[in-house]
């Protein structure tokens, strides 16, 4: 089996959409070869603890919301080219993602990632809840099987906080400026929502090449 690292934000349209054309690609691949693992990154390290006001978050970034209509265009195009719904109306405020990510680990530790991780697009992406909210991510987590009274407990806490920190920042000085970022068995590098057709064909050629057991 091969490793499969991915870099995402689960605030990070591109992700969503990336994440979707490699799912589409390994439920018609059983045979293939990843072992899939979530790692920190935060699109907004530096924004407040509680989050911003979506309208003043797309001021700041993009002029306000012409600006951001021009910019998310091409992501409507593609998500709706994956069969996707992203509902940018339904945001109210652009969360800190920190909490997310404890989330994200501590599904990890269950074998709970990757229904937490879509849990969290969907929610954030299609109805607009607050992923900076952890009554809501506690809600989330335990729909995918996580112990309620477990997270309530662990998010009153700074429990792996510096943990999440320290993983992003690591991403960072290795020059992840951007997600999606997949890395495969720990050498190989993908960035962008890549379509299904170039993991069919990056599973074949790992399929076809020896000695490429890397998890």
């Amino acid at each position: 089996m091969i490793k499969l690292d991915i870099l995402s934000d689960p605030i990070c349209p591109w992700c969503y959409i990336g994440k979707t054309h490699l799912f589409r690609t390994l439920s018609r691949r059983p045979d293939h070869p990843f072992v899939l693992e979530w790692h920190p990154y935060q699109l907004n390290y530096d924004m407040p603890a509680g989050g911003m006001d979506r309208r003043a978050y797309l001021e700041a970034k993009f002029g306000g919301r012409e600006g951001a209509a021009k910019a998310y265009a091409p992501v409507l195009d593609a998500a709706e080219a994956a069969g996707l719904t992203i509902d940018f109306g339904a945001i109210a405020r652009t969360p800190n993602t920190l909490d997310a990510h404890r989330l994200i680990h501590w599904a990890g530790l269950e074998a709970k990632q990757t229904p937490v991780v879509q849990a969290l697009f969907e929610g954030y992406f299609e109805r607009g809840q607050d992923l900076g909210d952890t009554t809501v991510l506690t809600g989330i987590g335990a729909a995918c099987g996580l112990d309620e009274d477990m997270l309530e407990r662990l998010f009153a806490s700074d429990a792996d906080r510096e943990d999440i920190r320290a993983r992003d920042a690591h991403a960072r000085e290795r020059g992840v400026t951007g997600v999606p970022t997949f890395v495969i068995g720990g050498q190989h590098v993908v960035t962008g929502a890549q379509p299904p057709e170039l993991w069919a064909q990056v599973i074949d050629e790992l399929r076809a090449a020896p000695g490429e057991d890397r998890a």
